[in-house]
């Protein structure tokens, strides 16, 4: 089935739904499924909601913000207290689906109230074969996923989103913060701002796509391939190794093996991702 099919296929989908809370995080993913919702019944019938914590960085708050005004539609702030719980914040391999427990049950709470039938997020037709606990949260909640059910890929989200008129289209992938500390490492908000920080840091000197990962003590910066000497030019690496202590990290490290996307999963079994699937 080619994308032109499948896009049509996700619009038949949304048009059956009537009414839908959806979990809005101004990414390419749900950023194209507001766009479409908005588009298929109308912004009265379609309720964006932002999940705002320490783990949302606040450039990409402002993101998300620009996109659904862009868009046509309002965003409501849902506030989620995942910190609070220890089953989040000691960061083991299930983290993802503590973090999307307490948002989903929010939205399922505001969808109840505002007689909405159906909760949506963005996760596409790749989440499939990815570690994404997330994904079991979403089933306990009864959240449904059209980008993943009319079997949407990333490339494919992309290209629709500039078919659209959407910036996104070109924009890196963004996952929330927490994502970047190393599991077994507890999460606290200290260390999700240093990452914010250092990372919108990072984007001042022009770097695209990149990670800051905390190890503790340890900053470890993944960059494009390409941008490997950018970063090792003494100029460069000296504004970063300065900020990046500031921050509180003691030592600045380099990845050798450039940016990769979920790196930190690297240090998992495969017994261990099943277990958390």
């Amino acid at each position: 089935m080619g994308t032109d099919e499948k896009y049509n296929q996700l619009i038949k989908s949304i048009k059956s739904l009537g009414k839908v809370v959806i979990a809005y995080s101004g990414g390419v993913d749900s950023t194209l499924l507001l766009k479409v919702a908005v588009d298929c019944l109308g912004s009265d019938n379609v309720v964006a909601c932002l999940g705002v914590s320490p783990s949302l960085g606040q450039s990409q708050k402002q993101t998300a913000l620009d996109m659904a005004k862009v868009i046509g539609t309002d965003v409501k702030e849902v506030i989620v207290h995942e910190l609070d719980d220890t089953s989040y914040s000691r960061n083991k391999a299930d983290r993802c689906f503590h973090c999307k427990s307490h948002l989903y049950g929010l939205l399922c709470e505001i969808a109840k109230q505002q007689q909405n039938e159906h909760v949506l997020c963005g996760s596409n037709f790749d989440d499939m074969d990815d570690f994404r606990p997330g994904n079991r949260a979403a089933k306990v909640f009864g959240v449904k996923a059209p980008l993943m059910e009319a079997e949407l890929t990333k490339p494919e989200i992309r290209t629709l989103s500039k078919k659209l008129g959407l910036k996104t289209h070109e924009m890196p992938a963004s996952p929330c913060l927490a994502s970047r500390i190393s599991y077994g490492i507890n999460i606290t908000a200290e260390k999700l701002d240093q990452v914010d920080q250092a990372e919108d840091f990072m984007k001042s000197l022009g770097f695209s796509e990149f990670r800051v990962r905390h190890h503790g003590d340890i900053a470890r910066i993944e960059v494009k391939e390409n941008q490997i000497e950018k970063l090792s030019a003494k100029p460069v690496r000296e504004k970063i190794v300065e900020k990046l202590k500031e921050l509180g990290f003691k030592y600045v490290s380099l990845d050798m093996q450039g940016f990769r996307s979920g790196s930190l999963n690297e240090t998992l079994t495969e017994e261990e991702k099943q277990k958390y699937l």
